[in-house]
């Protein structure tokens, strides 16, 4: 809102209000260690962070065994967002696990740091996102698909096949995310845990998400496949969504809202 105020001698002066901030995407990164070949802690690239006014957040899948909560270098204490998701047919070995400051404290060279206590040396896929403007977590949807009966039949054969012949998999699937609700300009995240043993694969998110980061071609000792996009919405509204990719494969999937505290 602008209000003009007038003065006796024909002068105006404007008392401009400064525009309501919306949430921005902010600095992000994906901190990857491959199997056999990880250290403790392992300690993400360093960043440039908002010194107020952003939230956080962070996804952590490794080994179970490996359960500590992150830390940072400014001191910020971590929310886990509900229970961690146990990996379908790992035993119970491997699990995904979201957390989130909402009110962060940051600056030049912010690190993510994830002590191993389990499995120094195991696989652990770290993404870290930045959310700028953003003092709110409005929604936040967590789910498992899975491809059905025919889709993992068809990808088993076609392991099969790429394991005799050398030809990549062309199996695919789409795996749909839960939905979140928003009652303004919001940056959605969403986050992309495939559960294959495969090596190279795809993960393509639709309804205009945009991938920042990306875990999919892994070397031959292994790693935890990820995938990280976001979207920015001016208005309210329900949002989900989909992810399409070859070879089939189930996944976790988070999709977060974040919205201004203003």
């Amino acid at each position: 809102m602008t209000m003009v105020i007038g003065s006796a001698h024909g002068a105006a002066f404007t008392d401009a209000s400064p525009p309501a901030q919306v949430p921005a995407l902010g600095a992000h990164t994906l901190l990857v260690q491959t199997e056999g070949k990880g250290v403790s802690p392992a300690v993400s690239k360093p960043l440039t962070t908002e010194a107020s006014g952003s939230s956080l957040l962070v996804l952590i899948s490794s080994y179970a065994s490996n359960s500590d909560d992150p830390t940072d270098s400014y001191s910020n204490t971590w929310k886990q967002l509900g229970p961690s998701v146990i990996y379908n047919g790992y035993d119970g070995k491997f699990n995904a696990r979201a957390y989130v400051v909402l009110s962060a404290r940051g600056g030049a060279n912010h690190t993510v740091s994830i002590t191993k206590s389990g499995d120094a040396g195991g696989e652990i896929s770290v993404p870290i996102i930045e959310i700028r403007h953003a003092g709110v977590l409005k929604d936040v949807a967590q789910n498992y698909p899975v491809p059905g009966t025919v889709g993992r039949v068809t990808n088993k054969l076609a392991r099969v096949w790429h394991d005799v012949a050398g030809n990549p998999s062309v199996s695919s699937t789409s795996l749909t995310s839960g939905s979140v609700t928003t009652t303004g300009p919001a940056t959605l995240i969403a986050v992309w845990w495939g559960d294959a043993t495969v090596y190279s694969m795809t993960a393509v998110p639709d309804s205009g998400f945009k991938v920042i980061d990306s875990f999919l071609e892994l070397p031959p000792n292994s790693g935890t496949q990820c995938a990280v996009a976001f979207r920015q919405v001016a208005a309210a509204g329900t949002y989900s969504v989909t992810w399409t990719g070859s070879p089939a494969q189930g996944a976790i999937l988070w999709l977060f809202a974040f919205q201004s505290g203003g």
